[in-house]
């Protein structure tokens, strides 16, 4: 199972962002836990400087905007 944290500050982007990844993993039948980070020093441990961000198994693969369809697909299936 894949663990994926969005961090933010629980903004409408960061709340898409997590709904969106959600979805298109149940679609793809990719077990994943997507939880949203609010905590500014988590956040900030992954260098993030721009908000919403997307950290999959502890490692950060995007940031800076929501992604679209294919970045998530990518980010699933890699």
């Amino acid at each position: 199972m894949k663990k994926i944290e969005v961090l933010g500050t629980g903004c409408k982007k960061c709340i898409t962002t997590a709904e969106q990844i959600d979805a298109i993993a149940k679609e793809l039948g990719i077990e994943a836990s997507v939880e949203k980070v609010t905590d500014p020093g988590t956040i900030m441990s992954y260098q993030v400087m721009s908000t919403p961000a997307v950290v999959i198994d502890g490692k950060l693969a995007h940031s800076g905007s929501v992604p679209d369809r294919n970045k998530i697909e990518s980010m699933l299936k890699g």
